[in-house]
């Protein structure tokens, strides 16, 4: 990015804290000025100036990792980050683009509790509804959260008496349910058909915080017209969407590499 405005020593000192915090303790100022490609001169002054501001520390052996001015830069941001204002933010861009219901949830042991909701223009209402519960194991939303969670985990959350069918297409035993996990482990989000209403189905994926733990879900919600038109739209979008709030939540990683 070049704009009219931009610093280019900030873009500098940017990279070369992100440098830093890849590989922390494993670089000296020589290994940083070839990867970056930037002078060993102005990098020196770079370095000296992070070092005073205590954005980095220098190690033994000449090395740099990142500095507790930067710990506390997190907390604070840590401290002032919603995510519920952070889903409406983004959940708007993409409810612009395939003009679907979007949802947010949370999993509270075996259910989903909804948060948020940011409609298309469909006037079908949905059966969940911010405030409301659901079964994780009947829900895309609920399905991507649980892949969190081994096969014994997922036994504990759900004892054969709790399946109750919202459907027929509802998942009513532990090896499907397994099944459905694994799948969205592989796939990076969880597809849901039929199996909460008839007619309506979902994609969902999942959003992460700086821990690298799974903190929320959202979902595109649509009837099955709509499904079969828009499914991979939908798919590439509630993934877009799950990063950028994931990047708000402070995750860094690769969300599919990570879920797998």
């Amino acid at each position: 990015m070049k704009e009219k405005y931009w610093v280019p020593a900030l873009e500098k000192a940017n990279n070369i804290l992100a440098l830093i915090g890849e590989r922390p303790n494993q670089l000296r100022l020589i290994d940083i000025s070839k990867q970056l490609g930037i002078n060993k001169s102005s990098l020196f002054s770079l370095l000296n100036t992070l070092e005073t501001l205590r954005w980095i520390v220098k190690e033994e052996g000449d090395t740099y990792s990142l500095g507790p001015a930067l710990g506390a830069l997190s907390a604070a941001y840590f401290k002032q980050f919603n995510i519920l204002q952070s889903f409406y933010k983004e959940a708007s861009v993409s409810v612009s683009k395939i003009n679907e219901h979007i949802q947010l949830g949370m999993l509270e042991k075996g259910n989903v509790v909804y948060l948020g909701k940011m409609e298309g223009d469909s006037r079908v209402r949905l059966v969940t509804d911010p405030g409301m519960r659901f079964p994780a194991y009947a829900s895309a939303i609920g399905k991507i959260q649980l892949t969190q969670y081994d096969k014994n985990e997922l036994e504990e959350l759900f004892p054969s008496s709790q399946f109750v069918k919202k459907t027929p297409f509802t998942i009513s035993n532990i090896d499907d349910l397994y099944e459905n996990v694994n799948a969205a482990k592989k796939n990076g989000y969880a597809i849901e058909n039929q199996e909460a209403s008839l007619g309506f189905h979902c994609v969902a994926a999942p959003v992460y915080n700086y821990e690298n733990n799974i903190i929320a879900g959202v979902s595109f919600t649509m009837m099955t017209n709509s499904w079969e038109q828009k499914k991979d739209a939908a798919k590439e979008e509630i993934l877009n969407l799950a990063n950028r709030l994931s990047q708000y939540a402070g995750y860094t990683g690769n969300q599919k590499q990570m879920i797998e």
